[in-house]
């Protein structure tokens, strides 16, 4: 596999303890959100995460916590399943400061209905 020897040397250059690195609930985490969230939360999410894990004091304890909890809000996120499509729907789009975007409420040509 490929991704070992890169995990090896980025946990060496980040100064990062290679057995608080449980590569598989990454991708658990990585995957839930991808799924049941969108692709574009699957990088994000396992940022934020490790990024909790680090306010939380590191270590594989505050990792394996914070993958955990962070795994089961994507696995039970709303919009997964049969009602995704109404939930997104009620859902504005977010700008990158979690807001809704300016044009969340704006329409398209196609939405519009002539008088």
């Amino acid at each position: 596999m490929t991704m070992d020897p890169w995990i090896t040397a980025l946990c060496e250059e980040l100064n990062v303890p290679i057995d608080d690195v449980d590569v598989g609930a990454i991708l658990d985490l990585a995957r839930d959100a991808a799924h049941n969230v969108e692709r574009p939360a699957a990088p994000v999410s396992t940022f934020i995460a490790g990024y909790a894990a680090a306010l939380r004091g590191g270590g594989s304890g505050a990792v394996a916590t914070t993958l955990d909890t962070a795994a089961e809000l994507a696995t039970n996120w709303p919009g997964h399943g049969p009602q995704a499509a109404a939930t997104s729907d009620a859902t504005p789009p977010l700008d990158g400061g979690g807001q809704p975007s300016a044009d969340a409420d704006a329409t398209t040509p196609s939405d519009r209905t002539e008088p």
